[in-house]
């Protein structure tokens, strides 16, 4: 009995120990409260990339709030050439047509579907089993089909196929760049980001100076005339047309070059990052506990606010970031 008494002893120790171990975000100087923040017409339900889905379904872009229902069995991919485009876990997919209600294209894909993108005549489909499609939105006929590898687990950012003139490139859930060309209907190249077993997806995608850049949460390339990679442990990317910025899990703020050549980094000890925008040479950190961070884009400085936001999905738009159903701006 005693030794049993003494066991349970040393496993509560050993509980809180762990429990108090675990550290957060705390600023050492707050400002004040931000004041531009307030409520949204209804909460966030779900999240992708680019877009998030209401509690009422209408869809919340990075610049406004369409009207558009999305049907309760769908689940929200991307807004794109002026489609919103939805799906269902067995592969029914809707484009509805935000300029006119009337207009919907449905296609039956009868696999779960991960991400999808348009252009045109064009509807570029990211499988969730990592199998990539391309499809004609007029006639619904299979036009390419090429297989990604296996995954097992994946991050939910999951980024959109991307059309540049007549190439689509994929951006896969096992931390690939794999580029199509549409007219010549087959596969031009493979790049591989980063190759972690697991959440290895890409979760950012996007042209700077010439460059593609693209991140997992593992590493962020660069690939221009060469391709250069870079070990991060990413929670979050933005840039502001001339250098990248990145929030790590470690807690840091980090400004790279195109080339990603470190400019400046900041740190924040056990700060766990939500969010990330970058406007008017000024950089907006969201921080779990409530705080949003506030720099000059070189990072010489820095200022903390509190916003205190309550736990629930986040969009973060073009300047406004959004935790379940409240707003910051940082206009």
């Amino acid at each position: 009995m005693k030794n049993l008494q003494l066991l349970a002893i040393s496993l509560a120790l050993i509980f809180f120990s762990a429990c108090s171990s675990k550290r957060v975000y705390e600023p050492e100087n707050v400002v004040s409260s931000w004041d531009n923040q307030g409520s949204i017409q209804s909460p966030i339900v779900d999240v992708t990339s680019d877009v998030a889905l209401l509690e009422n379904r209408k869809v919340l872009t990075t610049t406004k709030t369409l009207d558009v229902q999305v049907d309760e069995s769908y689940r929200l991919l991307a807004t794109t050439d002026g489609w919103v485009i939805s799906s269902t876990i067995d592969g029914k997919l809707k484009l509805q047509y935000t300029e006119d209600s009337n207009l919907v294209e449905n296609f039956q894909l009868k696999k779960t579907i991960a991400g999808a993108s348009v252009k045109d005549d064009i509807l570029a489909v990211l499988f969730a089993d990592n199998e990539m499609a391309l499809y004609s939105i007029s006639s619904k006929e299979l036009l390419l089909r090429e297989q990604g590898g296996d995954v097992i687990a994946v991050d939910s950012r999951i980024v959109n196929p991307y059309f540049m003139n007549d190439l689509v490139m994929f951006a896969t859930l096992d931390g690939k760049i794999i580029i199509l060309n549409s007219k010549l209907k087959k596969k031009l190249r493979t790049v591989i980001v980063s190759s972690e077993d697991n959440f290895n997806n890409v979760i950012y995608f996007n042209i700077l100076d010439n460059k593609i850049i693209v991140a997992t949460a593992y590493k962020i390339l660069s690939m221009g005339k060469k391709e250069i990679r870079e070990k991060y442990e990413i929670r979050n990317v933005a840039n502001d047309g001339n250098n990248i910025f990145i929030t790590t899990k470690q807690g840091d703020i980090v400004s790279l070059t195109s080339d990603l050549q470190l400019n400046a980094k900041l740190k924040f000890p056990f700060a766990h990052f939500l969010g990330l925008i970058v406007k008017d040479n000024k950089l907006y950190a969201l921080e779990k506990e409530g705080y949003l961070i506030v720099a000059p884009t070189d990072l010489s400085n820095f200022e903390v606010y509190d916003v205190g936001i309550d736990k629930g999905f986040v969009f973060v738009s073009d300047e406004t970031f959004f935790v379940n159903d409240e707003y910051i701006s940082v206009e």
